[in-house]
């Protein structure tokens, strides 16, 4: 039976498996950084689910019915993610970066794209740190712990069948589109998603309950520099998130450790927990539909 979202936030081990995982996401931006960004502001997260899952649920012989430029800009005012310009915008800086290929077909006037072996990969490693975070979660609990990962890893086809479900839960979950006020702030900066990944992977699990929680950030121009963002524009949003009470400096500001607040740190520990729910639902899904065919 799948975790839902309450029972995770409560665990009392979530601390030290997201920090776990926030690293491994770290290094993945840290191998492919243009490739992991697309997953690090809110509006491209789910633009690239979107797509994703509309070439997942293709039909096989009818391939207007995949990734095409007039699906993605329909599925995305649709679920209103973007305007028609910024999707189309998307769709061109992905197909420019390699991430996306034309497939060597055509129908008609239309040429449907597909996701590139890299970008597979990618999302597959993406997949995988949240089920490894989800079986370090009930290997307390469970004699059957460290499943979900083992599973997805010996059914290749498993992410077709997975994605499109993800995409839907994140889509349709209020918490996920509407996030709280210093989150939201971030995830619409620029790779803002690393940057809360950044700053909460260097948290100590023992300090969390603490009302200011040391984080590993001392100077921001080598924290915008290591993200490839302008320090004035990253200083910008700091500043904003200071003014919330959300971060400030146990010294001279920018000159000694960054803290977060311990309600900063619980919306993004909320916000973990919603995704990984989402997540192990949609694995659910799949492993009932699995059992049932």
């Amino acid at each position: 039976m799948a975790l839902v979202s309450e029972d995770i936030a409560r665990h009392p081990a979530l601390r030290r498996h997201v920090q776990a995982q926030s690293r491994t996401l770290l290094q993945t931006y840290e191998a492919n950084p243009r490739l992991a960004s697309v997953f690090a502001t809110q509006q491209r997260w789910l633009m690239a689910h979107i797509g994703l899952a509309l070439y997942f649920n293709r039909e096989p012989d009818d391939h207007r019915k995949g990734l095409t430029s007039a699906r993605f800009m329909d599925d995305i005012c649709r679920h209103s993610v973007a305007s028609r310009n910024t999707a189309d915008a998307f769709l061109k800086e992905m197909l420019h970066y390699g991430f996306i290929r034309h497939l060597p077909i055509k129908c008609g006037r239309i040429r449907p794209f597909e996701p590139t072996a890299g970008t597979l990969e990618t999302v597959a490693g993406w997949v995988m740190a949240h089920l490894r975070t989800l079986d370090s979660l009930d290997s307390l609990d469970s004699l059957d712990s460290g499943f979900r990962l083992a599973a997805f890893v010996a059914q290749p086809d498993m992410l077709a069948k997975l994605q499109p479900l993800v995409a839907d839960g994140l889509l349709s979950s209020h918490a996920v589109r509407e996030p709280r006020q210093t989150f939201s702030l971030f995830t619409w900066l620029d790779n803002g998603g690393i940057v809360m990944d950044w700053l909460m992977s260097g948290v100590d699990p023992d300090h969390a309950d603490l009302d200011r929680i040391p984080t590993g950030v001392v100077s921001i121009g080598d924290f915008a520099n290591w993200l490839k963002l302008s320090r004035t524009h990253l200083s910008r949003k700091l500043r904003d998130a200071e003014e919330l009470g959300s971060i400030g400096w146990l010294g001279q500001r920018g000159h000694s450790v960054m803290w977060v607040s311990s309600e900063f740190y619980q919306e993004y520990m909320t916000a973990q927990a919603i995704k990984l729910a989402i997540i192990d639902a949609a694995f659910d899904n799949c492993v009932v539909t699995s059992q049932a065919s």
